[in-house]
């Protein structure tokens, strides 16, 4: 299987189904249907699908190391689910407190990938916390089609609640000194961005690809942005002129990269969506905000 994923050239239509399929704009089967329209030279349709399905066999850090302690934190939301859980991870050589990042995830659930990215977190030198928001629902269920279907299920306003519920835990807690930065991808970039919006108290805000707060919200917005885009997402990257001039308009700080070339996921380095220059460089400015904004 990992042969054909390194074979076979992805058509960016397909590309663009799965990213339809991923945000339940297509069902299972109208994605796998219209897959077949791309089936030819000898590719077949579940040769296509496994292209574009992630592989977290290809994550870059792994759980267990000694280098860093993880744990499963249980938190209060109270405006939200009430009981909620996540994976709290921070350096083990660690002196004294430690900014904190809030990693929330994509429409699946805490997968693999977010897991990944919140130990990277840690090994840069912060206390990571990545919030489950299924935990209510039993947790991630261990493969994203039943993640983003059990997600699905979830009000989205409660699942806010609970990633704002996770920076107080997180601020709180007696690992850290207080200073609380969030980054998110996709769905976990909307909520960063409305994060900012709502918690002024936060030193920083890091959406990926993720959709906007209302234009009279960004008057609101007292929280430093910085802010990761795919060239080629047309559907995310619409509401973004009218919500810069907003918070142009209201004198709002924020920094913009737009990586050409890439697609929505390209910070993903589990599906073939990822562009490894791309999500490097927009990784170390993301850590570097944080080195900034937390310091």
């Amino acid at each position: 299987m990992a042969h054909t994923k390194q074979t076979i050239e992805v058509p960016p239509e397909v590309f663009k189904l799965y990213d339809a399929y991923c945000h339940g704009d297509l069902s299972r089967r109208a994605f796998f249907s219209k897959l077949s329209a791309y089936a030819v030279g000898g590719v077949t349709v579940s040769m296509l699908a496994a292209c574009v399905m992630p592989d977290y066999g290809r994550a870059q850090t792994a759980e267990g190391e000694a280098e860093l302690i993880e744990e499963t934190a249980a938190y209060k939301s109270p405006k939200g689910a009430g009981d909620m859980s996540g994976y709290l991870v921070r350096p083990a050589g660690a002196r004294g407190k430690l900014a904190g990042i809030v990693i929330v995830h994509e429409n699946r659930g805490l997968n693999p990938h977010i897991r990944d990215v919140a130990r990277r977190a840690a090994k840069a030198g912060y206390a990571a916390f990545a919030p489950d928001a299924l935990f209510p629902l039993g947790g991630y269920p261990g493969n994203d089609d039943d993640g983003r279907a059990l997600q699905s299920q979830r009000d989205r306003d409660q699942m806010i609640e609970d990633f704002m519920a996770a920076a107080e835990f997180l601020r709180d807690h007696d690992a850290t000194n207080g200073k609380i930065g969030c980054t998110g991808f996709c769905f976990g970039g909307a909520v960063t961005n409305i994060m900012a919006v709502r918690q002024p108290w936060l030193k920083a805000s890091v959406p990926y690809y993720g959709g906007w707060p209302t234009v009279e919200d960004a008057a609101k917005v007292e929280v430093p942005l910085q802010i990761h885009l795919a060239s080629d997402d047309e559907r995310v990257n619409a509401g973004w002129p009218p919500y810069e001039a907003a918070l142009k308009a209201a004198g709002k700080p924020y920094e913009i990269f737009v990586y050409e070339g890439t697609q929505h996921g390209f910070h993903n380095d589990t599906t073939p969506r990822f562009n490894p220059d791309a999500a490097q460089l927009a990784w170390g400015r993301t850590l570097e905000f944080f080195a900034k904004h937390l310091a």
